[in-house]
């Protein structure tokens, strides 16, 4: 009986032991990548851009709207706002800039979440996209919502066959760093097949996965020969010469 009483307790124990050794990995996976000094900067309103949160979103408006919104997914464990000097640079050409917030940082645990920010603003057009797992997910809401979106971009991402946007009329952008070592290259070749005839494709040279944010270095990543800076002026650009031409 006594022998029974102390196995019990050392299965008791061990199981005890894999739950909490579970639970500290899952705790250590879902970490998310922080913002950085530059990305808590851009959060406050300056230039002509008001800067606002919701429990759903941040908000970047600017003072005189010139053309359309922009609903950017965050990449996966990436804080949203870790994208706001990128969102900054482009409301201060006159787009309105959403970033939407993700359960858990996570793109893939709302995948709607361009809905309730086209809501919201019914007098405004919308283009849709985001970096890395924000841009795959932000291809699956754009297929199933064609008729609200005049457009769609990637940044160091691309879509899979469930958000293939090949046979719709969407205007598309494509974005990648040259250094990029996260983004899975097979995989984004094969997105290509997924895009239409009049996608825009434009390289980045010397850029890498995570400068298209703010949050610092990002595991497995190459190095960026250029700055996280330059990088995001160059993004910034390649969006405007694209969002100007929107049919």
């Amino acid at each position: 009986m006594l022998k029974k009483r102390i196995t019990k307790r050392r299965i008791g124990l061990i199981v005890l032991i894999i739950l909490v050794v579970a639970g500290l990995l899952l705790w250590k996976y879902l970490t998310p990548y922080a913002p950085a000094e530059e990305a808590e900067t851009a959060l406050i309103s300056s230039g002509g851009v008001t800067v606002e949160q919701n429990e759903n979103w941040i908000s970047f408006e600017p003072s005189i709207t010139k053309g359309a919104s922009i609903i950017f997914y965050p990449g996966a464990l990436v804080k949203p706002e870790a994208y706001s000097p990128l969102a900054k640079g482009i409301a201060a050409a006159g787009h309105p800039f959403y970033i939407a917030k993700m359960p858990l940082n996570l793109a893939v645990t709302k995948g709607d979440a361009a809905e309730e920010i086209i809501r919201v603003h019914p007098k405004q057009s919308f283009v849709l996209g985001g970096h890395s797992l924000g841009g795959v997910m932000a291809s699956r809401y754009a297929i199933e919502h064609t008729d609200q979106l005049e457009g769609v971009f990637f940044l160091a991402s691309y879509p899979d066959e469930k958000g293939s946007l090949r046979e719709t009329t969407l205007s598309v952008l494509s974005v990648v760093g040259t250094e990029d070592q996260v983004i899975d290259r097979d995989s984004y070749n094969k997105g290509r097949s997924y895009l239409p005839d009049n996608t825009v494709y434009s390289s980045i040279v010397g850029g890498n996965h995570a400068q298209f944010g703010s949050y610092g270095p990002q595991k497995g990543d190459g190095k960026a020969t250029i700055s996280e800076e330059e990088q995001q002026n160059d993004t910034v650009r390649a969006m405007l010469d694209w969002l100007g031409n929107l049919r």
